[in-house]
């Protein structure tokens, strides 16, 4: 298992990965040319060369960062990839300065599991104004808000 940033090459797995999952309403969808702009955000997993999973660190201020669009193949579940890709985020954040990290998801127990809190989304306007009025679902999301101190 070797977890590394992501490259440019990697765009289009990490898209079919992120979108298998939002089919099944795991998750919300990415468009590809979201994925290359935000290239930079992304860290994956391979295993004998294969992408099995993905997570990102997206900024949104001095002291604030999201954990967001965490994909795992489904034959690689249960596996430990998922909490080794947001410990590498979490690290990640910490080397930058970053104080908080913050997850949107409909998965909320295995955040919890990771010292996640649960966190009233009204607390986070960063989000709100800069992509969730843009999402399909607002102002009616349904994700579960959590919050975890890193520094």
């Amino acid at each position: 298992m070797n977890i590394r940033k992501a490259i440019i090459k990697d765009a289009r797995e990490i898209h079919r990965l992120i979108n298998d999952h939002a089919k099944k309403g795991l998750m919300l969808p990415r468009a590809l040319n979201e994925i290359y702009t935000t290239i930079r955000d992304h860290v994956v997993c391979e295993v004998d060369g294969e992408i099995v999973g993905v997570c990102a660190l997206h900024i949104l201020w001095e002291d604030l960062a999201e954990i967001r669009s965490l994909a795992i193949r489904d034959s690689y579940q249960h596996r430990k990839i998922g909490s080794s890709l947001v410990k590498r985020c979490i690290t990640e954040a910490r080397k930058l300065g970053i104080k908080r990290v913050f997850v949107l998801t409909y998965v909320p127990d295995f955040f919890r599991t990771m010292g996640f809190k649960d966190l009233d989304k009204a607390e986070l306007p960063h989000k709100i104004w800069s992509d969730c009025v843009r999402c399909h679902k607002f102002p009616d999301c349904d994700e579960y808000a959590l919050i975890k101190e890193v520094l």
